[in-house]
């Protein structure tokens, strides 16, 4: 499978993505709670962007059961949005304040680009690599329990079974429509380096 061959490729940057010291924070519970709070603010406009994309590949898709599944995906999407916005309670943060730094930009601005520019088997190669990642970093963090701290839920939303199973199905878009490639792997490859830089962020963020 497609997706199986990009993910297993890229597992350095994967890895990388685990030992990112805002990943470990999370993973001890000691991480800063102002670098929690900015994580939590730039994620919701990512998220944003991300439930957009899915809205445009749903209207560009081929068959009704490719439009079926970006919506489910999207409506995935607005479950998590919901589960900031408690966060953001929690944690003080204003969603509506939140403005978003380069790196956020630059990776919603790639995933909107590749949406309304590419056809949708570019566009889930582009989407795909956050959902595998963050079902990876969850189940990893998840291996000997769910730990109980500050951000017990972090971990148990990303770990869970219906988690992985709105990652395999945005897999499985990439194996119906999208073609190996020079283009997909440069695809799947930048989105991860964007998934990279926007933990780096958080990490060297200071508000």
């Amino acid at each position: 499978m497609l997706s199986q061959q990009l993910w297993q490729c890229h597992q350095e940057l994967a890895q990388t993505c685990l030992k990112n010291p805002f990943v470990r924070g999370i993973a001890t519970g000691k991480l800063e709670r102002k670098k929690f709070a900015f994580y939590v603010g730039q994620d919701a406009f990512f998220l944003e962007a991300f439930a957009r994309a899915y809205s445009i590949g749903a209207a560009k898709s081929p068959d009704w059961e490719g439009f079926c599944t970006f919506h489910q995906l999207a409506d995935g999407v607005l479950e998590e949005l919901r589960l900031h916005q408690n966060y953001a309670s929690q944690w003080g943060v204003n969603l509506q304040q939140v403005k978003p730094v380069p790196a956020t930009r630059r990776y919603t601005d790639f995933l909107l680009a590749t949406a309304w520019g590419s056809d949708i088997g570019v566009t889930a190669v582009a989407m795909s690599p956050c959902m595998r990642l963050y079902a990876f970093l969850g189940q990893q963090l998840a291996q000997k329990g769910i730990p109980d701290h500050q951000y017990a839920d972090w971990i148990k939303t990303y770990s869970s079974q219906e988690f992985e199973e709105l990652a395999r199905l945005l897999d499985s878009l990439c194996d119906r429509y999208a073609i190996s490639s020079e283009l997909i792997s440069e695809t799947y490859r930048y989105a991860l380096l964007c998934e990279e830089a926007f933990f780096n962020a958080a990490w060297e963020s200071e508000s």
